[in-house]
Formats: structure tokens, sequence, C-alpha cells
């Protein structure tokens, strides 16, 4: 999610300096609402894992929910609650060694085949090490690859039937994306960060940010036809893509101008907006609403605030307003300051029957109050008119210490019903088994 230095070991975690901040800056558009507190229970439904990272329906009928692990393998909890003891799909022996202190590499996102009832396809967005001819001091190549069900069980995948659809090698450890998700129009989604380091800067990063540099697919959002092919490809391009024809641009681009994406999802009601939450640098965070070709302003802003790569504790009074080809660049609907928290962990548009209340509200979180011990925070934001800022409030948790999650907040899940899930452990790494999964309930 954001720059790792091992010589401020753990403090920093996600941030350059995540205690550090331009005091006076906070967002006046949109802000913490200190109104009324919104309550809600964690209700703790699957444990024992190490860093669960996506919890999916295969939307099958079956009631299966899918356990995304970041060391590598996809487990299954079954309609009854019971987690199976062999996992769905194991991909440990193909991923990088991963640091147990610290990684944002691993198995990273899943997503089911819109039709996977009838054909069994999904896919996989997971981190590999360095394919052959990549640049040789690079840290990883993703890889975003199909699998199928096993014909004999369908509790488990074909680990034979893997086929590559996209490599994308990466420079340093961090921003690698991750959800890979449908969107209603049927093609897959795949959100990639800039490469890592910090700024958008260094070795494997363009001179104006990869973020902003069309040639590359590094820091954008793919849209991708995974039931087509184009030539040289394991994917069609679909034809309504932004910038298909233009000079310049590399096809799969839906959206760019992204820092790291880590989660995104497509609200289930609605005009069913697709929702990114971007993790900033070192001053603040967002979740954007992304339209079709989308510039997001990364490395020129971060968030609503200009971006000096070169002095990134204080946000310039002046910037450019448009991109590369003089587009607008585009603020996000929801930010916060690093006085408030460290990496925005995007959430689900609430579209459940449990918490009415809820009802169209974005659930989503802060990993962690200031990165040094698992304090993460459960967020909720009201929609707002078109071009203004959505307000945000804490969910105040009635069942926890100080109504406060006391752990790390890793990622959000959805059920088939629209409930949503919440998935923590208690240390920073990919490491130990104190992974959990909790439903999202009333408060007593």
């Amino acid at each position: 999610m954001r720059e790792f230095r091992l010589s401020l070991f753990m403090i920093i975690l996600f941030s350059t300096c995540i205690l550090c901040y331009a005091e006076g800056e906070l967002s006046i558009t949109g802000k913490l609402d200190k109104g009324s507190i919104p309550n809600a229970r964690l209700d703790l439904v699957a444990e024992n894992f190490v860093a669960p990272i996506e919890f999916v329906s295969a939307t099958d009928g079956t009631g299966r929910m899918f356990i995304v692990d970041q060391i590598g393998m996809i487990e299954i909890m079954m309609a009854n609650g019971t987690v199976l003891d062999e996992p769905f799909l194991d991909v440990r022996d193909r991923i990088v060694d991963l640091s147990p202190a610290y990684d944002e590499r691993g198995l990273l996102g899943l997503a089911f085949h819109p039709d996977f009832e009838q054909n069994g396809r999904l896919f996989v967005l997971y981190s590999a090490p360095l394919r052959a001819g990549a640049p040789a001091n690079w840290s990883c190549t993703n890889y975003i690859s199909e699998f199928a069900v096993s014909k004999d069980n369908p509790n488990k995948a074909n680990m034979s039937s893997e086929k590559i659809l996209l490599q994308i090698d990466k420079p340093q450890m961090n921003h690698n994306g991750g959800t890979i998700a449908f969107g209603p129009d049927g093609f897959l989604y795949a959100p990639l960060g800039d490469g890592g380091g910090a700024g958008d800067t260094g070795i494997g990063h363009q001179q104006d940010g990869n973020g902003q540099n069309t040639s590359v697919l590094l820091g954008k959002i793919l849209r991708m036809d995974v039931n087509s092919k184009s030539p040289g490809a394991e994917y069609g391009i679909p034809p309504d893509n932004p910038f298909g024809n233009e000079k310049g641009f590399r096809p799969e681009i839906f959206a760019y101008g992204l820092r790291n994406p880590y989660r995104i999802s497509f609200d289930s009601g609605g005009n069913h907006s697709l929702f990114a939450a971007d993790a900033g640098q070192d001053l603040w965070e967002e979740v954007d609403i992304v339209k079709k070709g989308g510039n997001y302003g990364w490395n020129i802003k971060e968030g609503t605030h200009c971006f000096d790569p070169e002095n990134r504790m204080v946000s310039p009074p002046n910037c450019s307003a448009v991109g590369a080809v003089g587009e607008l660049l585009l603020d996000p609907i929801i930010e916060y300051g690093h006085d408030f928290g460290t990496v925005v962990i995007g959430g689900y548009v609430y579209r459940g029957k449990q918490l009415p209340n809820f009802e169209g509200s974005y659930i989503f979180g802060d990993w962690s109050k200031d990165g040094k011990e698992g304090d993460g925070s459960l967020l909720i934001a009201e929609p707002s008119d078109e071009g203004k800022m959505w307000n945000w409030k804490e969910i105040w948790i009635t069942n926890r210490p100080n109504g406060r999650i006391g752990s790390f907040i890793r990622s959000f899940g959805q059920d088939d019903n629209g409930e949503i899930y919440i998935l923590t452990s208690d240390v920073s790494g990919p490491s130990g088994t104190t992974g959990k999964v909790y439903k999202i309930i009333p408060a007593k």
C-alpha cells in the first residue's frame, strides 16, 4: 500500500512517515462527520488465517464464500459456516517468497466468471518471481491468470489448468493493487499500483510518473474481455474501452492517475458505480468513483491536493489541473488526512437487509490509526450531491473495547445477500494465524 523502510521497521508500515502531516490542511469539502454515531457489532464467522485479503462469493447458488489468504491459498467456507480442511486453490509454490514482517505481494485477488456456475472459470491476481526477460533488479511479475474448477470436485480448482492472461513486471515490492472484479458489463477489471517506492519516482518509473504515463499499465485500472482474444494476447479489448484506438495509450486502460487502488468494488445496486480506494503517500487518503477514461491525478495530486514528488510532506498551493493530454483531473468523493489514519481500505456500498440504516452508504475502513499496532477504524460514508464530497463517520463497534476493531483492517467482503464482512489480523505481515473474518451485524 505504500513504501516499506526496514530501517524504520514497522513504525512506518504503509507510509514514509505516517505521523507527519501538514498541520491545518484537513479537507473542508469532505470531512469527519461528528454528528450521531452509527453503531454495529462484529460477529466472528471464521478464523485462524494468516493474512485474509478477500471474502468472495461465486454467486453460484451454493452459498459458499471463498477466503483468499495472501500467502497463496483460497479456502472455502460452506453455507453452514464450516471451513473446509483442503484449500480450493493453492499457489504457494508459484508466488514470490514473502517477508513475514511486511509484504504487499502475494495472492491478492479472485474473481469468478459471471457464468461460473456453467463454465467453472475463475481468475486470480498474484505475485510471481520475475519472469524471464524482466529487468533483473526489479521485485516481481504480477500474473492475472485463469483457472478452471475441477470436473470431479466443485470444491477444488484444477491446478494444472492455469492460463496466464497478462504479466506485469514491477520494480518495487509495494503498490500491487489487489481486487479484481467483473463489472455489470461482464468485463474483468484489474487495478494496478504505480510500481511501488514513493512518489511514483525512481527505478521503473517514467519521467512523468507511471500513473500519468499512458504507455504503461502501472497506476491504472484495466478492463479486459476474457471471452475473446486480441492478436498476440489471451484476452480481448472491449470495443468501448476509452483509449482502444488512441496513439500512446495501452488499449486495456479504463482509468488512470492512480497510486495504489488496492481495493475496488462495484455497487450491487443503484447505478452500479465502481468504487476505488486509492492509498495515498504521506498526507492524504482517498476513495474515487471511477468513470471510463477518468484521470484521478496521481502524481500531480494526492487526493484533492497538489503533490510534489521532491517534497512529499507539504501539499503545494498550485499545480496543473489537467493531465498530459489536456484532460481534467478528477477529484475523489472521500478524503481524509494522516492526522486520522494511515491507509484507506476500500469496502462496499451496503445493499443488505440487516442494517437498513446503512442502505446505500459506503462501508470502508482505515488500516490502523498510527501503524504501530493493530488499531483499524471502521467507517461509513453517505452519498452526497453530484460533484460534492461525501461526509464520513466512524462506526462504533458495540461489542469491542472502546468501540474499535482492535486489529489491522486488511479488507472487506460481501455475500450474496449484500451483507458486509471485515477481514482483520493482529500483525502487519503475512505471518501467524491471527487472521479473522467478521460479519457486520446490528448492535443490540
